[in-house]
């Protein structure tokens, strides 16, 4: 009985990138919480676990794949800065992490993301970005 290989497709290297966004930025939080700082330089390394889980997945290069990591890197910049607001937030309101994450609103977490990353933080996501384009492609 003869093998059959898997056709390349977007579809699993995507999958895989989505998974690891979440992963990556559990990561960020947890970096975060530990250097008391918002760790924007995690940015980086979630482009490149974007870009290695997109190869890992055989998604075949070109403009797709670019886009997918950019977006999963981004995807990961935001579940990373939700994740460290709704840390921060949860043991002044009493509530356990998982129900902070919940209960918070796209307005209250975009200003305090918005107040608590510095210039250098931003440009850590920027360069991040550039990354998973870069890598990715």
């Amino acid at each position: 009985m003869a093998s059959q290989e898997i056709g390349h497709s977007p579809w699993m290297g995507a999958a895989l990138a989505l998974i690891g966004s979440t992963g990556i930025a559990a990561a960020w939080v947890a970096a975060s919480m530990v250097t008391s700082s918002q760790a924007g330089w995690m940015a980086v390394l979630a482009a490149l676990d974007a870009a290695w889980l997109l190869r890992l997945g055989r998604t075949p290069s070109g403009w797709t794949r670019m886009a997918i990591g950019v977006a999963a890197t981004l995807l990961a910049v935001v579940l990373a800065q939700w994740g460290i607001v709704a840390a921060h937030l949860s043991g002044m309101l009493g509530l356990g992490l998982g129900e902070t994450i919940t209960k918070l609103g796209p307005s209250l977490a975009w200003s305090l993301t918005h107040l608590a990353n510095t210039p250098a933080d931003w440009a850590w996501i920027a360069v991040g970005v550039f990354v998973a384009a870069i890598a990715s492609r």
